[in-house]
């Protein structure tokens, strides 16, 4: 947060300041939404959220050394009263943002997709870190906070220091992105791919691709898009905006470009990574350099092809971009999260989300792996959300892929997900290897005392299924096994 006082606060918001607030009083710490989290300086957010009230915990934020609290109903102590918490905190984001414009060079880099776009924001966000060392010179959005909420308090992170700001954008429907836009003009506008991903709360594909593509449309003038070309309805969003586009892709495409694609025998991606001339990347960031991925899935290289697409918009020199890609390592938890236990037994935690292109994706890997070192390997699926009126057939697909693929067990867990064992069963090809249990505690009962060296775990699922931490359950077994505490 910038040093800001509350009388600007007040004015930018449209709110009415308390009459013990000094509007002379200064915020020079972080904006939060946690009375736990709140230091010195902070500014704390009332906000009403479906488990709790922030009201409640004003005298606690303002004992804690907030400066005030934006509320949505009078308290006692210093406050902002607004008519609307939620969109207070996006009006002072908006407010912040301009003000580091006018005072500095910022650049605000926007990600959206249907899947990747948390893991390619932490690639991103890395990959800016090696290239500007200088504490605070790269914000980026925490976990996959890119909502109505998390994109405006990750704009509230960032200072006078900050050179990038890489915010993750999610959406549920038309109009989200172009909402979080506005708040947050782009000079960069990254978009990963069109999928199946919430397909229920869109009304389908085509719907997802017209919301998706309201990123493009939020760039400001002189900004740019980054489009991946192997997705031809991503491919389509450069008419949605009147200036240069760069595209990359894995499949000869895009402009800049993976070359001897392959995976490696852990199903890391490797290639020679190649940034052309282009209008829209400095000459001193054109040229080539080879990435050898420490993330797992040739899925991922398309990610870490958008990375270097932006970077060499930002100027980063492309061989440098692919050391910086190569060192990375997984920042945010539960995707294609690997743990090899000391009894031989990998498991592979990707369980945070799950849509049926991701969930073939990690399928395909997981075989991949089986195959390079003749292991049993195991897929543990649960439901994929938001999948709309097809989802059945989705999860029927997926099950069949399954045994198309050999994966040699299939322990489907619970009724959401119950289609995924019903369309193994019917693919005609298992003898019993699918196996559906009702819930995580059944699957790890099932599971744990048949694994032996050498197996291959895959764990995917939505969030709500709750696999992640069936996932941590399997390979924490090596500390208890230690007798770690």
């Amino acid at each position: 947060m910038i040093d800001v006082s509350l009388g600007d606060i007040a004015r930018a918001l449209g709110g009415i300041l308390s009459a013990d607030a000094d509007p002379a009083a200064r915020v020079t710490g972080r904006v939060t939404i946690d009375s736990r989290a709140v230091a010195e300086g902070d500014l704390f957010v009332a906000f009403v959220g479906e488990q709790a009230d922030g009201h409640r915990f004003v005298p606690q934020a303002l004992a804690a050394g907030a400066v005030a609290a934006i509320v949505e109903r009078p308290q006692d102590g210093p406050h902002v009263l607004v008519s609307d918490a939620l969109e207070a905190v996006g009006a002072l984001a908006s407010f912040v943002l301009a003000t580091l414009r006018e005072a500095g060079d910022i650049t605000v880099v926007g990600i959206t997709g249907s899947s990747g776009k948390t893991g390619t924001k932490d690639l991103l966000a890395g990959v800016l870190r090696d290239f500007a060392p200088a504490a605070g010179a790269v914000v980026a959005t925490q976990a996959n906070n890119n909502n109505e909420l998390g994109v405006p308090l990750t704009i509230l992170d960032a200072t006078r220091d900050t050179r990038y700001l890489v915010l993750e954008m999610g959406a549920r429907g038309i109009g989200h992105l172009a909402y979080l836009t506005k708040l947050a003009p782009l000079d960069i506008a990254l978009v990963l791919n069109v999928g199946t991903a919430h397909a229920g709360e869109f009304g389908g594909i085509e719907a997802t691709a017209q919301a998706k593509g309201e990123l493009v449309e939020g760039l400001r003038p002189g900004g740019i898009a980054v489009l991946n070309a192997d997705d031809d309805r991503v491919l389509a969003m450069r008419s949605r905006h009147g200036g240069i586009t760069l595209t990359y892709g894995t499949e000869g495409r895009g402009e800049v470009r993976a070359e001897n694609l392959e995976l490696n025998d852990r199903a890391c991606g490797e290639f020679d990574l190649v940034v052309p001339a282009h209008p829209a990347v400095p000459a001193d960031a054109q040229g080539s350099g080879h990435v050898t991925l420490q993330i797992i899935g040739e899925h991922l290289a398309s990610g870490a092809l958008a990375v270097a697409a932006v970077a060499g918009v930002l100027s980063m020199p492309a061989g440098e971009c692919a050391a910086s890609l190569s060192a990375a390592n997984p920042a945010s938890r539960w995707r294609m999260e690997r743990t090899d236990r000391e009894d031989g037994v990998t498991i592979i935690n990707d369980a945070y989300n799950a849509n049926p292109d991701s969930m073939r994706a990690a399928l395909k890997t997981l075989a991949y792996l089986g195959s390079r070192s003749n292991a049993r390997t195991w897929a543990v699926l649960g439901a994929m959300f938001e999948l709309g009126p097809e989802s059945a057939v989705m999860h029927d697909a997926i099950g069949r892929l399954a045994v198309r693929l050999n994966i040699t067990r299939l322990v489907v867990i619970g009724d959401a997900a119950g289609a995924i064992h019903q369309g193994a069963s019917l693919e005609g090809s298992f003898g019993g290897e699918s196996t559906f249990v009702p819930d995580v505690d059944a699957a790890y009962e099932l599971i744990e005392p048949q694994l032996r060296p050498g197996d291959i775990v895959l764990l995917k699922s939505s969030r709500d299924s709750g696999l992640r931490y069936l996932g941590d359950r399997l390979t924490q077994l090596r500390d208890i096994e230690q007798g770690a505490h």
